[in-house]
């Protein structure tokens, strides 16, 4: 009977072993498969370390080119607000230009007014000489008809060839005048016709400032768009970088918590190697018993 029931105890003890070394295979092989996806986690994580280096030196070319770009665009603005100044100086000299060129005008007009009211006096003067002239043959005539009267006449005559002179030097004077306001005329002439000739070259060089103004705007506007879809592309990387710095964080809490896991089943394999162990020495101790 004591055989018998070490026999039942024997049994009991090898299939106890058997399900230990069932259980300790299981915990083998999880424990394989556990370190296999450590293994392959850390393998991910050199991956993800290396291309999170590599996206790092990404984003330092990125931002090397974010700088030159903003450093371009600032001097573009510059450039731009130069020629601003610059198209609003010289819309300022246009305007004076053009305020001279209508004063000129005006004194131009006044003077044709003037040289057309002196040409009006020449007229008459002209009439009035005439009309001595004719004064002066009847004059004459009277002088041939009547030489009794020559005496009483004869002051007459003075004071009429007195104001013919006068009329006379008037007359040249005039003339003088005319010929001063008509080289005046002409000067003014030359003077509108310069000023009309930097009217015309401002107007190019207008031109010209306006389209260089426009280029630059272009310019401007393209090298925005650019730095807006460089700044999307930043922020695109950026929230991936920090993606992937949360997974290498939750890989990292993974790798601790497989580590712990690795711990445990290590304390448990050692207190299974323990009662193993002592289930052997229980084992020889029965089989010498027995014997």
């Amino acid at each position: 009977s004591i055989i018998r029931r070490q026999r039942q105890e024997l049994k009991l003890l090898i299939a106890e072993l058997k399900d230990r070394d069932r259980e300790l295979n299981e915990m083998v092989a999880v424990h394989e498969r556990h370190i296999q996806a450590w293994e392959d986690d850390r393998q991910k994580i050199l991956s993800l370390a290396e291309r999170c280096s590599l996206l790092t030196s990404e984003l330092n070319e990125r931002n090397a080119v974010i700088k030159s770009l903003t450093k371009k665009l600032k001097l573009l603005e510059t450039q731009h607000n130069d020629s601003q100044i610059t198209l609003e100086n010289t819309q300022q000299k246009f305007k004076e230009l053009a305020q001279k060129v209508a004063d000129s005008s005006v004194h131009c007009q006044a003077l044709e007014e003037k040289n057309q009211s002196l040409h009006c006096s020449v007229l008459e003067l002209s009439a009035k000489t005439g009309q001595l002239q004719a004064r002066e043959q009847e004059l004459l005539a009277m002088l041939q008809l009547k030489d009794k009267a020559l005496i009483e006449t004869t002051d007459q005559i003075t004071e009429v060839t007195s104001k013919f002179k006068t009329l006379e030097s008037a007359l040249r004077a005039a003339k003088l005048e005319e010929f001063s306001r008509n080289r005046e005329q002409q000067d003014l002439k030359l003077t509108l016709n310069d000023v009309v000739s930097q009217v015309n070259k401002m107007k190019d060089i207008l031109s010209a400032k306006m389209k260089e103004s426009s280029n630059n705007q272009e310019e401007i506007s393209h090298l925005k768009q650019e730095n807006g879809c460089l700044r999307s592309e930043l922020m695109l990387a950026v929230e991936e970088a920090q993606r992937k710095d949360q997974l290498y964080q939750f890989t990292k809490s993974k790798q601790v918590r497989i580590e712990k896991e690795l711990s445990s089943l290590r304390q448990v394999c050692v207190k299974q190697q323990r009662d193993l162990h002592f289930l052997h020495i229980n084992l020889d101790s029965s089989q010498d018993s027995r014997q």
